[in-house]
């Protein structure tokens, strides 16, 4: 009778105690879970913040395909990513690269706001030549790189996307991004290439370009031909003009031949030289001429800025060399321009 008597007084002490126990413990347990979806909670809000974190503001590029006599429409950076494949071998360092993708945007969105352009086909924004800034599209590309497409439009891709939405400014407007292939180890000043001096285009030191292929060149001409191109003839004595006026870069300012003065710019065009950095001999009939530089020699060059690279320079140091003073700054305000204008 005891045995039965401790036996219900045991059983009547846990059937109180045991169920406060276990509220005890999952009421203990539950802070823990609330915490954990708390912190989980918390770690999908950041994912689902980066996810929604919108993609610069854009716009279709109306570009004029010259050779087939048509209007193609390319989403921006597609139109990027075809410029620098064309105009920059993707060999380059990846920040050469990249400081090309961010000149090839603001030279197109500068283009695209710059009204009256009469230049460009009716419904083009920009033509796809040396004009503005060679294009080509994924065919064009596989025919020219072959088994490497892949491998060199993954690479452009790479420096494009790096740089997506971002263009150079200048007291918070686009830049007219000039660039080019091989300086003569000095870039040039706009106003003696161009007609208008622009503040960021200022003649600085490239130095790297002495490694590109293209920094020297020597063309031959005979007397007839020099005097036809020209208009001009040459002085009966076999002398040739002397090209000692010379402008911030050391290309040549000016030349007079007979009566007639042309500038640098000039004699390049007409005799179809390289660079205006050019010194001239004559003799036996024939003008020996060497250049140095590969361009016009405005805004950045190409070679300078892989030189930059493989010496340890990221894209943004390499854009502030060759355009003094600007910013690196969102598209944002300027695509929305745009895309309200297409409207």
């Amino acid at each position: 009778m005891k045995r039965f008597v401790w036996s219900f007084v045991i059983l009547f002490v846990a059937v109180l105690i045991i169920p406060s126990v276990m509220v005890a413990f999952f009421s203990g347990d539950e802070q823990s879970i609330s915490a954990s979806t708390k912190d989980t909670q918390g770690l999908e809000d950041e994912v689902v913040g980066k996810e929604s974190k919108k993609a610069p503001p854009s716009f279709d590029v109306s570009v004029f395909r010259s050779k087939k006599n048509s209007l193609e429409h390319v989403p921006l950076e597609d139109y990027v990513a075809g410029v620098v494949s064309s105009e920059m071998s993707p060999s380059f360092e990846m920040e050469a690269l990249k400081a090309q993708a961010l000149a090839a945007r603001t030279f197109i969105l500068k283009l695209v706001l710059n009204e009256g352009n009469t230049k460009i086909p009716e419904g083009a924004m920009v033509t796809d030549t040396i004009q503005h800034q060679v294009y080509q599209d994924a065919e064009e590309l596989r025919q020219k790189w072959g088994q490497d497409y892949e491998s060199n439009y993954n690479r452009v891709k790479e420096a494009v996307t790096a740089t997506a939405g971002q263009i150079l400014t200048y007291d918070n407007e686009p830049i007219s991004a000039q660039f080019f292939s091989t300086s003569n180890g000095f870039t040039e000043n706009s106003e003696d290439f161009y007609e208008n001096p622009f503040p960021y285009l200022r003649s600085v030191e490239s130095p790297w370009d002495k490694e590109s292929p293209r920094f020297s060149a020597v063309k031959e001409l005979t007397d007839a031909e020099v005097e036809q191109k020209l208009g001009v003839s040459l002085p009966t004595d076999g002398s040739i003009p002397d090209t000692a006026s010379r402008t911030d870069g050391d290309r040549v300012a000016s030349v007079t031949i007979g009566e007639k003065t042309f500038k640098g710019r000039e004699i390049r065009e007409l005799l179809e030289l390289d660079s205006t950095d050019f010194t001239w001999q004559r003799a036996n009939g024939v003008v020996t001429i060497q250049t140095k530089g590969w361009g016009h020699g405005v805004g950045m060059s190409q070679y300078g800025a892989d030189g930059m690279a493989k010496d340890g320079m990221t894209y943004d140091k390499i854009v502030e060399h060759y355009y003094q003073g600007i910013e690196i700054a969102g598209i944002d305000h300027f695509a929305e321009k745009v895309t309200a204008r297409l409207k």
